[in-house]
């Protein structure tokens, strides 16, 4: 894995570099954009931790064109809002590319700014499909299955391994959850053989998930699918622990 973020840093920043702004800096520095506080920090923290392991590596062979790499790590706390002006903000510090950002909504919005300013983006974890499959972000790379392939795997074991025949989707009504689930269930739909008994979106953050699973009981569903993060999925299995 290690070598593998290392040939894809090399190659972006072989591009970022010859930009007027890179060609000319004495290092080249690199932004680290996800979400390091809150519920979901696990997914920024370990990416930025990856991040620093590469570029000491990659320091420490020579640099990139004979340039040391600089982390600049930043926080939008999975939030786009904030992920716009943290990416306007690390485009003006002079990050010529960027890792992250961690979740899809912040990546979708603040990837105008990098992609006005030719800076190539490689995200570990936004699945969203538009990113690369709509053609309107050339600047962007990631190292995960799009959602899309993913939502395909999860319809074919539910039906195939699991054999059921009812399904409830649930989401957290973000660009990453809801776009996942209406993936699936697009999927479950072509294939046939399974209904799906609830579409349903909860409140990311909410402190009281007690109505979903009262209707995700109600509904009989022999599975459930979750689109959406731990923090809020964690919470949901404990409450439907408790009711059986």
């Amino acid at each position: 894995m290690k070598s593998i973020f290392k040939a894809i840093a090399v190659a972006a920043l072989g591009l970022a570099v010859f930009t007027a702004q890179g060609f000319a800096a004495d290092t080249i520095k690199i932004g680290s954009a996800g979400v390091i506080s809150g519920d979901l920090a696990p997914y920024g923290i370990s990416a930025l931790r990856g991040v620093e392991i590469a570029v000491d590596d990659i320091n420490a062979a020579g640099g990139v064109l004979g340039k040391k790499l600089e982390v600049m790590p930043g926080d939008d706390v999975c939030k786009p809002e904030i992920a716009v002006n943290m990416a306007t903000k690390l485009v003006s510090d002079g990050a010529q590319m960027i890792v992250g950002h961690i979740c899809s909504g912040c990546t979708i919005a603040a990837n105008k700014i990098y992609k006005d300013a030719n800076i190539v983006v490689v995200s570990p974890s936004s699945t969203a499909d538009p990113l690369t499959l709509s053609g309107d972000h050339p600047n962007f790379f990631r190292t995960i299955a799009y959602d899309g392939a993913q939502a395909k795997l999860m319809s074919s074991f539910v039906k195939n391994e699991l054999k059921a025949k009812t399904v409830a989707l649930v989401h957290d009504k973000g660009d990453y959850g809801k776009g996942q689930m209406e993936l699936v269930q697009k999927e479950f739909e072509a294939m046939g053989g399974v209904e799906i008994v609830l579409f349903e979106g909860v409140t990311t953050g909410a402190v009281d998930f007690s109505a979903i699973v009262q209707k995700i009981k109600r509904s009989k569903a022999e599975v459930t699918l979750w689109g959406g993060y731990h923090s809020d999925a964690s919470k949901i299995v404990q409450l439907l622990k408790k009711k059986r």
